[in-house]
């Protein structure tokens, strides 16, 4: 597993052994994420929930993101997490923490331009996170998943709009996006 691009390019990433924690997305998949956001990472403020090796939040830290907040419930995972964001050069811009997704969700005050959910495949982790996802997404964000196929996810989450779904093998991205704020008019005031 390694950084696909950007100024961390090559950088090799370690992960936890096995499948039960960590489950690495793979390259081809790594690389259709990026393909979709690319415009959208410059200056962008990145959360990767569910971070497991951190590879995801790195690559978007490598290829210009202004900062990511990494969060897993697994120690180990957050230590590698750690690691990982120290040995490719981007410690500085991220911030890594334990806990459980819903309750960092449930009690977050920040708004994040792109959201990177890859969680554990089956037990419907997505179709529970989404709602609490949903008002921690900037006005014009992107909320980007990975599934298994032969998951359904809806079309809306709040303000959340599905606007692509892409299929990859056994491996299906969707694509959120949240509208941007109403601009409010200005103008003189009429007496």
């Amino acid at each position: 597993m390694r950084v696909i691009a950007g100024e961390a390019r090559g950088r090799r990433l370690e992960a936890l052994p096995g499948t039960d924690v960590t489950r690495p997305t793979l390259d081809q998949v790594k690389e259709a994420m990026f393909s979709i956001v690319q415009f959208d990472l410059p200056g962008a403020r990145v959360l990767d929930l569910y971070a497991g090796s951190g590879q995801l939040g790195i690559e978007a830290l490598s290829r210009g993101a202004a900062r990511c907040v990494f969060l897993d419930e697994n120690r180990d995972a957050v230590n590698i997490v750690m690691k990982n964001c120290k040995n490719c050069g981007v410690f500085d811009r991220s911030r890594v923490n334990i806990g459980e997704a819903a309750r960092y969700l449930s009690a977050c005050h920040e708004q994040f331009d792109l959201v990177l959910l890859d969680p554990p495949f089956r037990g419907g982790t997505l179709e529970k996170i989404l709602p609490g996802v949903e008002k921690c997404v900037a006005p014009g964000g992107i909320v980007l998943c990975e599934s298994e196929t032969g998951l359904v996810l809806p079309a809306e989450v709040g303000s959340l709009t599905l606007k692509k779904q892409y299929k990859y093998g056994k491996v299906l991205l969707w694509k959120y996006t949240k509208p941007m704020a109403a601009e409010e008019e200005t103008g003189g005031v009429e007496e």
